[in-house]
């Protein structure tokens, strides 16, 4: 059996994986990055907006700085973030952006001169100052005081991993794509590496290391409408659940983005709306300032969803064959605008839907984007129960996004967040002395091939892996959706639990031999169910609403008795996750208050204490 050793093992080579992997390999030290597909196809590639970063250069981002960041981020996750890692967060982020430029990420830059903007959808004039010509401009996104995402048109995700990646190749970091990861070798508290599956040849591969990085991106895909690549299926945060020991924190806090084409799902970018789009609805209506005044389509993400999915409700949609559907108009933006800096929608547009977005108008809705819940780590990205065990980017509940994030904000984790746990790793590295026991390896690798080797045979059952995840999705659809209600959870949790007992007894129509992606999904099936009742059980439990998390039974966010973390382990033979509690925050440098858009009644943290 093939076994490689190194000192780094990074689970994903996105934007994340490979900023903590130039981080460690120019330390010194020995990298290898497992992928799913070749690195430059990773998810990162697909964000489209850009990263936040308080720079201050153009005129709408006048007078910004990280102060104003952390307060935006903070309120944007409706304190359910980590204070202390907001604001490592927005004072590293400048310096980040600036290091992107010199690595040769082409940012779109200030032009001198009086310039048309929008702001709440209607056009102003505003002037460039000369003294900033040539430095790096932003535009408008939800939830923030001032400008500050830096973007390359919008297509900034593909332009920094493509750098990225130059980067890493730079610097020898390796890269061993269709690669997936089904465990994690561990013993007595450490994290050794893990075993992957070759998905060329289905052979198992085993990968030591000195430390294991988890950088794999969210795990979408458990819903059946979603803007994630397929990749995105939670393959690794599966692995780290099965330790029984490494807990997920707030899986409950699930992102919906507003703006998703119907019927595909792939998204358009909230710069979109940061530019001056607006939505409409059946009769041509722009409805976000009925409900938002101030903010309007710039609200947070979670609350302009709300507010399409409400307004929907009121049959304002725009019927179609797939369901209702609203209106995102960014015509009077003109051509120019379109065809360059919003050149990638223009393409989902022509490719995807067949109309031309210059001339009409974009259907969206609502669908799932983002995972703010992930592997529990603290602030220099080290995961709570494993020594040598770190994660970084959408994988990891680090926790700066809290119960809702900002838009902008995750491209810009991936790339601060992988240089602060990259240099933790390497601090780690220097330190470290780590023995691998070969009979823990060889217990691990029999036990893997065990569950393939009774797929293929269907030792434990005949079930359609297929037909189960078509459960798992209906069920998510109901119960953990945009609006949540304790009737819905609850049948939802009881539901997946006979599902997750379907689920291990699934076994193959086909042979499982060599690429087999029936096999694939089949080894993860499962865990996947697991995830989906993380999330439902989680939300079940946490009775208030708060950022992405809306329950209809509860509508205040309760400050006084969930203001916390959700953390959720899972036991070997269990049948539900057991879900523990830790303070929100360390520190609260921003005292709990209102968020300045979303409305909504807040149980203050001072107010008479009950039991949960």
């Amino acid at each position: 059996m093939l076994t490689f050793y190194t000192d780094l093992l990074c689970i994903g080579a996105g934007l994340a994986g490979e900023r903590c992997a130039v981080e460690a390999a120019g330390a010194g030290f020995e990298v290898v990055c497992l992928s799913l597909v070749p690195a430059r196809r990773s998810h990162s590639c697909c964000a489209q907006g850009g990263m936040q970063a308080a720079l201050g250069n153009c005129a709408m981002g006048e007078g910004d700085c990280p102060d104003i960041h952390f307060q935006d981020t903070v309120k944007g996750s409706d304190w359910g973030a980590d204070q202390e890692v907001a604001w490592l967060f927005a004072e590293a982020a400048p310096v980040e952006m600036r290091r992107l430029a010199h690595w040769g990420v082409p940012w779109n830059r200030v032009e001198p001169g009086v310039h048309t903007y929008y702001k709440g959808g209607k056009p102003f004039e505003k002037e460039e100052l000369e003294e900033n010509r040539g430095l790096i401009h932003a535009r408008a996104f939800g939830g923030t005081a001032k400008w500050r995402t830096c973007y390359a048109s919008d297509g900034t995700g593909h332009s920094v991993l493509y750098t990225m990646d130059n980067r890493a190749a730079q610097l020898g970091v390796q890269v061993h794509d269709r690669t997936e990861v089904i465990s994690l070798i561990h013993d007595d508290g450490n994290c050794l590496g893990a075993v992957a599956r070759s998905l060329r040849t289905g052979e198992l591969v085993v990968y030591m290391a000195r430390a294991t990085l988890i950088a794999s991106g969210g795990f979408g895909r458990i819903y059946r409408n979603s803007t994630n690549a397929v990749i995105n299926d939670g393959g690794a945060h599966i692995a780290a659940l099965d330790t029984g020991v490494v807990p997920l924190g707030n899986m409950e806090a699930v992102q919906f983005h507003p703006t998703g084409i119907v019927p595909t799902d792939i998204l358009v970018t909230e710069g979109c709306r940061g530019d001056g789009g607006t939505l409409l609805d059946k009769d041509l209506h722009r409805f976000m300032p009925d409900y938002e005044p101030e903010k309007a389509e710039l609200a947070s993400r979670d609350v302009v969803s709300r507010r399409m999915t409400e307004h929907m409700r009121k049959g304002k949609g725009v019927p179609s064959p797939y369901g209702d559907h609203l209106w995102l108009d960014i015509r009077h933006l003109g051509e120019k605008h379109i065809r360059t800096k919003l050149r990638e929608v223009d393409e989902i547009c022509q490719y995807f839907l067949g109309i031309d977005p210059v001339k009409s108008l974009i259907p969206v809705r609502p669908t799932q984007h983002y995972s703010m819940g992930g592997i529990r780590t603290n602030k220099d990205g080290a995961a709570y129960g494993l020594s040598g065990l770190f994660s970084a980017g959408e994988s990891a509940c680090w926790d700066m996004h809290g119960f809702n994030r900002l838009g902008g904000n995750s491209l810009a984790e991936t790339v601060v967040a992988g240089g602060i746990v990259g240099k933790k790793i390497v601090e780690f590295l220097k330190g470290s002395e780590v023995s691998f026991p070969t009979g823990i390896v060889r217990e691990q690798v029999t036990k893997d091939r065990e569950r393939i080797d009774a797929l293929i045979k269907g030792e434990h059952g005949h079930e359609n892996v297929y037909d189960v995840r078509e459960a798992m999705f209906d069920v998510l659809e109901y119960a953990a959706g945009i609006y949540r209600n304790g009737d819905d959870l609850e049948r939802g949790v009881g539901e997946l639990q006979e599902i997750h007992e379907r689920a291990n007894r699934i076994g193959l129509k086909t042979n499982g031999l060599g690429a087999n992606p029936e096999l694939a999904l089949a080894l993860k099936m499962p865990g996947m169910v697991r995830l989906a009742l993380c999330v439902t059980y989680g939300a079940l439990m946490r009775t208030e609403s708060r950022g992405s998390h809306t329950r209809e039974d509860y509508p205040e966010r309760n400050d006084r008795d969930w203001l916390s973390r959700t953390l959720a382990t899972w036991k070997e033979g269990a049948s539900l996750p057991n879900l523990t509690y830790e303070d929100a925050s360390p520190v609260y440098t921003l005292p709990p208050g209102d968020r300045g858009y979303g409305g909504g009644k807040i149980i203050p943290r001072d107010a008479a204490k009950e039991d949960k």
